[in-house]
């Protein structure tokens, strides 16, 4: 092993330093350049067309079992790191919405696996170290502006959550698991939370699902702005409301059947429904 002087490894990392200021300047520039780009063609589908659409994420998850496993495995880890801050915090009652808050985000979480699909169906290499070549995409600094709105909507999520539960259960932090249980089921004010939360909650999945459920693989696939892959999404969903609905259905009951138990069928949910979101997005948006 060689031992290199301080001047010159100093030296290297501002090098290191310049070039990342310079490719983060390129894509922010990318990104000004590219707004108000030309709106593509939406057309509208059935909601039979999404039985193939699943079909086709399977075959994808199929032939990438083992990439997307251990690329995906982050997911369950990361549910169980902010359940055990839940609990270990007297965060207890933002449990759930921490699960829930998995269908805000999986636009922005499926971002690889949209780029591994595109590259297959290109019939380019496809495996999971593949899949982080949307870093290197044209439209990457919009990924990124676009992935820090759906960051503040889940933020704001959260703090709806824990604003319904101090008006219900709160402001007391419950004292035991099974304590919060019972006041959730068997008080009206418990209820009352899950009422509410419920009617909050779908807001803010309809809100992720209108604008991020075809511009983030928009984005992947072509160099358009941030505001365009935004306004094609929203348009999507208004020329094919119902497909859209049952599309929303689905990715919500596959991740509350794969947060069961312990977040560990997200491995396997996460992946199909992140590949079949990319299929969708061919199906709406034509080439």
């Amino acid at each position: 092993m060689t031992i290199r002087n301080p001047v010159e490894w100093s030296v290297d990392q501002f090098r290191h330093a310049a070039l990342a200021f310079e490719t983060a300047g390129r894509a922010g520039r990318r990104t000004l350049d590219t707004l108000h780009s030309p709106p593509p063609a939406v057309r509208r589908i059935a909601i039979a067309d999404l039985g193939d659409v699943l079909a086709k994420g399977l075959d994808d998850f199929a032939a990438f079992r083992t990439d997307v496993a251990f690329l995906c495995v982050l997911y369950p880890i990361i549910g169980l790191v902010l359940a055990r801050l839940a609990f270990g915090y007297d965060l207890l009652p933002l449990v759930f919405p921490l699960a829930a808050g998995f269908a805000l985000v999986g636009p922005l979480a499926g971002v690889g696996l949209y780029e591994m699909s595109r590259r297959r169906e290109a019939g380019m290499a496809a495996g999971w170290s593949d899949g982080l070549a949307v870093l290197r995409a044209p439209s990457f600094g919009a990924i990124v502006l676009l992935g820090l709105l759906f960051v503040v909507i889940f933020l704001l999520w959260l703090a709806a959550a824990e604003a319904i539960y101090l008006m219900t259960l709160g402001p007391e932090s419950p004292a035991s698991f099974a304590s919060f249980i019972s006041d959730v089921f068997t008080t009206d004010a418990g209820w009352m939370m899950i009422a509410v939360g419920i009617g909050v909650g779908f807001l803010f999945a309809l809100l992720a699902l209108v604008i991020g459920v075809v511009s983030f693989p928009l984005l992947v696939d072509r160099e358009v702005g941030v505001d365009t892959a935004v306004l094609t999404s929203i348009r999507a969903v208004i020329a094919n409301p119902a497909p859209m609905a049952a599309w929303g259905l689905i990715v919500a009951s596959g991740l509350v059947l794969g947060s069961i138990p312990f977040f560990l069928g997200l491995i396997i949910v996460m992946p199909v429904l992140g590949h079949a979101t990319w299929h969708l997005y061919r199906k709406v948006v034509p080439r």
